[in-house]
């Protein structure tokens, strides 16, 4: 035989080797384990402080968005030594634990062309994850009515997530409206967690990290952004965005790795137009376009409110280090994709909100009412003794009416 018909042959024996095993005389087929490919989107929400560095604030003083079947931190049951701080409950921490940054929202999408088995453990340094669903295993340090400490650490893990391709459970739905359910509106598998169905894994936070990004504003108005981490990478995307009285304008950078300035935008676009160029942002990261659609749609009510805030696409090793992910066994891709929200307090937001308080229109505070404490803490900063102990009272009122307004009806 000649020597190249011989390589072939054994090539050929260590093919067919590769996938059949003798036992006992048969002829066993092995079949390769399933291809799974993970997509994951979420966002980092802070507030700009005066420097643009994201400031201390009340993450979780939001609106209650979340269906009750979804699980969230409880106060554990242990005795308090004398002059200890007791932790808080999960009610009580929406009003008074503060940090730099709510994650809001990551889900983990699943894909696969036959039914596959495993793990999946999420790291949160310097965080302490507040909601999530399917059920977990949770393990984190204690909440409190102080700052989140930096150093504390968390980490979920669902130990055995059933990927379901080709199935169609009937999913848990309350019937009242929630961010919650638009993330499933796209062709992932259906998971399966200790008998509870879903289309993703989902879990929510509040960190004290620093965030990759400085939002400062210039003395013409102008927004500079700096890319605080380089070393991560350049950031693909930002965006400057505003919405005064329902008209809207937005710029784009792209591929910040230093600092740029930014012009106010002019207020003649549309929420539309903006949605489809997230859309297409968030496609470039890796992301199928459903999922960037369902992201999107997510938080369309919230990202394009009154106000003015940067939007930006977190470099990949950036959440890499911040959310850590393990699987076993390991996917074959994984795709992520964060989009960081930083809330800029405006000399225009500061009036908007005072003179809200000063008429007593509810209406018109509302978009602002999540952001309420730090607004108000800016708006105190500047004025004289006589005006801030007044003012206070106003708005610690109505920052409490709000929370009022926002307590889970889950509870």
């Amino acid at each position: 035989m000649p020597a190249s018909s011989a390589r072939r042959s054994l090539l050929l024996l260590a093919g067919i080797a590769a996938i059949v095993i003798a036992t006992s005389g048969a002829m066993v087929l092995v079949t390769p384990p399933p291809a799974v490919v993970v997509h994951e989107w979420g966002t980092f929400t802070t507030v700009a402080g005066e420097d643009g560095f994201a400031a201390q604030w009340l993450p979780l003083g939001g609106e209650q968005d979340l269906p009750c079947f979804v699980e969230h931190f409880k106060k554990p049951a242990f005795k308090i030594w004398p002059g200890a701080e007791p932790p808080l409950d999960y009610a009580q921490a929406r009003g008074a634990l503060r940090g730099k940054v709510r994650m809001e929202t990551p889900v983990l999408y699943f894909y696969a062309d036959r039914e596959a088995m495993m793990s999946v453990s999420v790291r949160f340094p310097n965080g302490l994850m507040s909601e999530w669903y399917p059920k977990a295993l949770i393990q984190q340090p204690h909440a409190y009515a102080s700052v989140l400490s930096a150093g504390a650490e968390s980490r979920l893990t669902w130990a055995s997530v059933w990927i379901r391709p080709g199935t169609s459970p009937v999913f848990p739905d309350e019937g009242r409206p929630s961010h919650y359910y638009a993330a499933r509106r796209t062709d992932a598998a259906p998971v399966r967690v200790e008998g509870q169905d879903e289309k993703f894994l989902f879990y929510r936070g509040l960190g004290s990290f620093d965030v990759p990004i400085q939002t400062r504003i210039a003395r013409d108005g102008r927004i500079l952004v700096t890319n605080l981490d380089p070393g991560a990478g350049a950031l693909p995307s930002i965006v400057l965005f505003e919405n005064r009285g329902g008209r809207v304008g937005y710029r784009i950078h792209s591929n910040l790795s230093g600092e740029v300035t930014l012009e106010t935008p002019a207020l003649t676009s549309s929420v539309a137009a903006l949605g489809v160029d997230l859309e297409g942002m968030l496609v470039a990261t890796g992301l199928y376009a459903k999922e960037a659609k369902a992201m999107v749609d997510t938080w369309r009510d919230s990202w394009f409110e009154e106000g003015t805030r940067v939007f930006y696409i977190v470099a990949p090793r950036a959440v890499d280090a911040i959310l850590p992910l393990t699987f076993s066994p390991a996917p074959s891709k994984v795709a992520r994709a964060f989009v960081g929200r930083m809330e800029v307090i405006t000399d225009r937001t500061l009036q908007d909100v005072k003179d809200a308080i000063a008429e007593a229109d509810d209406a018109a505070l509302a978009p602002y009412a999540r952001f309420l404490e730090p607004i108000a803490s800016r708006l105190l900063a500047r004025m004289n003794a006589g005006d801030r102990a007044k003012m206070d009272t106003t708005l610690s009122a109505a920052y409490r009416s709000h929370l009022k307004r926002v307590v889970s009806y889950c509870q």
